[in-house]
């Protein structure tokens, strides 16, 4: 058994013109720039982390182009569900850049001002597989022309959640869009020990619908393949698998130390495919991009950041925040938990 596989951009830059979606100027830059504040948002997390600033963190470096060229084919009105590496589908979706560092610096206040249609992040591998197969069959109930997009690692193949959302989404026919981020490591485990299968994408081929798979790290693939897939899904033609073949270049989280489990020359060999280098020589060809736009842009995306990164810092989480949304309704041995915890701190400030 096998599935197609689609490159538009290589890694030396070459673009298939046969191929090559029909991008005006203005989104090929926005599609860089999103890019670059993704890898850059990245690069300040991992440094607040390291400077105790943060909280445990999963770096998304190498991934950016999976992220940002699906979300750019989404629809506002499209469901998004993350696993936690999905930064550049959130900052493309209008996430603001202080909501994510305050989550990721330990607060899920974060969550109750997010923009609608997009979920909050899962910690847990592979429990958002249900929440988007259940969201997009919902869709499809009230005839709501809207798909779900749920995105996942390689290691979540492996979970019985995957296997459930999949079985429930081809029976039904949802218009559900998996995103395989195939990262080739499930923390240290790779790629070729965790399945037999050839390719990731072939498993949806069990389940009765398409599975594709994809060069991860060429933004112009994965917008093309995302969205012919969403608009199968809203037109009724069911579900897709995407299996984006990309690679972590970072640790798993900020708690691992990948030269355990992979050598350094694999990572160097994958350096060469860098999906934000592959797109910025492909602008530079076409005239759009130069050193001058470079320097402006990184000058702005980082005045951008320190800003965000002083708001999440200045925020200060409301306590009684971690009792109110536990449930719809707050249970009596909550409030009286949180009417406790309340009295305590009050006493404390009044020493």
């Amino acid at each position: 058994m096998s599935v197609d596989w689609l490159s538009i951009l290589d890694a030396q830059s070459n673009v298939d013109e046969s191929l090559e979606p029909k991008l005006d100027k203005g989104t090929l830059e926005k599609f860089y720039r999103t890019m670059v504040l993704t890898r850059m948002f990245d690069d300040k997390a991992l440094k607040l982390q390291r400077q105790g600033r943060m909280l445990t963190y999963g770096s998304s470096l190498g991934q950016e182009a999976t992220a940002v060229g699906s979300a750019f084919a989404m629809k506002p009105d499209d469901w998004f569900f993350p696993a936690f590496r999905e930064h550049g589908v959130q900052i493309a979706r209008g996430i603001p850049l202080s909501l994510l560092y305050i989550y990721w610096m330990g607060s899920e206040d974060a969550n109750l001002t997010l923009p609608p249609k997009n979920f909050t992040v899962a910690i847990p591998v592979a429990t958002q597989m249900l929440h988007a197969v259940g969201a997009a069959w919902a869709a499809k109930l009230k005839k709501q022309n809207i798909a779900s997009v749920v995105y996942f690692g390689d290691g979540a193949t492996s979970e019985g959640d995957f296997h459930e959302g999949m079985n429930f989404a081809g029976v039904f026919k949802t218009p559900t869009v998996f995103i395989c981020q195939n990262n080739q490591y499930a923390i240290s485990l790779p790629r070729e020990k965790q399945t037999a299968s050839k390719t990731l994408a072939q498993k949806a081929l069990a389940y009765g619908f398409e599975g594709i798979q994809v060069d991860g790290n060429d933004i112009l693939a994965v917008y093309s393949v995302t969205l012919a897939a969403l608009e199968k899904a809203r037109s009724g033609g069911g579900p897709t698998m995407i299996e984006c073949f990309t690679y972590r270049m970072g640790p798993h989280t900020t708690s691992d130390d990948p030269t355990k489990y992979r050598l350094a020359a694999e990572v160097e060999e994958w350096k060469k495919k860098d999906p934000i280098k592959r797109l910025r020589i492909y602008l530079e060809k076409k005239g759009i991009w130069d050193q001058s736009r470079e320097d402006a842009m990184t000058k702005e995306i980082t005045e951008q950041i320190e800003k965000a990164v002083i708001e999440a810092e200045n925020y200060k989480p409301a306590v009684e925040n971690m009792f109110k949304y536990v449930y719809a309704e707050m249970p009596q041995h909550l409030k009286e938990q949180m009417d406790e915890l309340q009295v305590s701190i009050s006493k404390k400030k009044g020493e």
